[in-house]
């Protein structure tokens, strides 16, 4: 399949080469490997078509391999031409160097192209380039997790848990920074989920420490930056308010059920005693008769 895509090309550039031509164009060696090109969804992307040295083009096909085939640009007989049917119409741009430029990328651009060069000599040389085309990435969100229980009191350490993610996105590195003028590092053995969460080992002297989340994909980077030891004072007062909205209501209820139920014991058995006296009456009555 390759090799017939080969000979039709072949036939396209042989009707469209001078017909004084000495000679067929001789191919030179394809590039191992697929150039990588990043980009970003809504910029712009240059496909650079590396010229080598002495190298005299008279012809260059542009071509869209893969998802879809199709042809994007030409340079014939010293003029170009991009307007051919395909998704990059109107977006792409051919440069006096022939390296072409892709306009207001989409995430659905992303995918293999190659350019065909032939020299006034004849010779034919290809290139492949792999696009990959990315978000830009969005601030992340950090979450601070306490691991150790607090108390009513300030704690002396305080292990947090800090979780890191970016909202909406795929494909994206994430690396932890602790603020400073002295970089003290991360230690890997701190980390986990692929460097999404970072624990950590605070004390009373890192009250205003803090910790940046970095989030970054090869065209962009954002971060967010958090003090936990806020977090660790506040999981303190938390747990003292646990004390005064839950274990002090309960005692008030259970108090509250252990009155209503002495007084009821005390009502039923004045009661009871009330109706024995009324029965203990008529028959006093009666013996006397």
């Amino acid at each position: 399949m390759g090799s017939l895509r080969t000979l039709l090309l072949w036939g396209v550039l042989s009707a469209l080469l001078p017909a004084a031509a000495p000679r067929a164009p001789v191919l030179l060696p394809v590039a191992a490997s697929h150039a990588p090109v990043h980009g970003q969804v809504g910029g712009s992307v240059l496909l650079e078509a590396e010229r080598p040295a002495g190298f005299q083009v008279r012809e260059a096909i542009w071509r869209s391999l893969w998802p879809s085939e199709e042809l994007l640009a030409t340079f014939f007989r010293g003029s170009p031409e991009t307007l051919y049917r395909s998704r990059f119409l109107g977006r792409a741009q051919l440069h006096s160097n022939l390296s072409l430029e892709l306009q207001s990328l989409e995430s659905g651009d992303s995918g293999n192209f190659s350019v065909l060069l032939v020299d006034t000599g004849g010779r034919a040389r290809t290139r492949v380039l792999q696009l990959k085309v990315y978000d830009s990435v969005p601030r992340p969100v950090v979450q601070v997790f306490i691991a150790a229980p607090g108390d009513a009191h300030p704690p002396k350490t305080c292990q947090v848990f800090l979780s890191c993610w970016a909202p909406n996105i795929s494909d994206i590195t994430y690396s932890w920074r602790r603020e400073g003028p002295t970089d003290f590092g991360i230690e890997p053995s701190g980390l986990f989920t692929d460097g999404q969460v970072l624990r950590v080992s605070l004390g009373p002297g890192d009250k205003s420490v803090a910790y940046s989340c970095i989030v970054s994909n090869p065209v962009s980077w954002d971060l967010a930056t958090i003090t936990p030891w806020e977090s660790c004072l506040r999981e303190a007062g938390k747990s003292y308010r646990d004390v005064l909205l839950v274990v002090l209501p309960v005692s008030l209820l259970l108090t509250l059920a252990g009155l209503l139920s002495a007084w009821h014991s005390y009502y039923s058995g004045k009661k009871h005693k009330n109706v024995c006296a009324d029965r203990v009456a008529p028959e006093t009555e009666n013996s006397l008769v």
